[in-house]
């Protein structure tokens, strides 16, 4: 599978949610459905890493399945409210790059 830039994933969305005469959901319906996800990410984690293993009748997700779930809807979010992921990020970043770089200890060397 080829690799896409986060540019081309918002496109990509774009076009498959263009479709439909919906279109994207409002922000609030946004924000309760990425809620959702992260909560069956959160559930995903518990059941391979906690005490909580899985009961034999539940469907096997994977956490990957559920970070792309999530992923998606973040996508949905940011293209619903016109917001450039990759500026987001970029921000983001910096943020951290300034404001706490020295708040953890830095391996030898880096």
């Amino acid at each position: 599978m080829e690799k896409k830039t986060m540019k081309q994933m918002q496109e990509e969305v774009d076009t498959y949610i263009g479709q439909f005469k919906e279109g994207y959901f409002s922000p609030l319906a946004m924000l309760a459905r990425m809620t959702e996800e992260v909560g069956e990410l959160a559930r995903e984690v518990n059941h391979f890493h906690g005490e909580k293993p899985k009961k034999s009748t539940e469907e096997a997700n994977t956490m990957e399945q559920e970070m792309g779930d999530i992923l998606f809807v973040l996508i949905c979010f940011a293209n619903s409210l016109n917001i450039d992921l990759e500026e987001a990020f970029d921000l983001v970043m910096n943020k951290f790059e300034v404001r706490d770089k020295d708040r953890w200890t830095r391996k030898e060397g880096e």
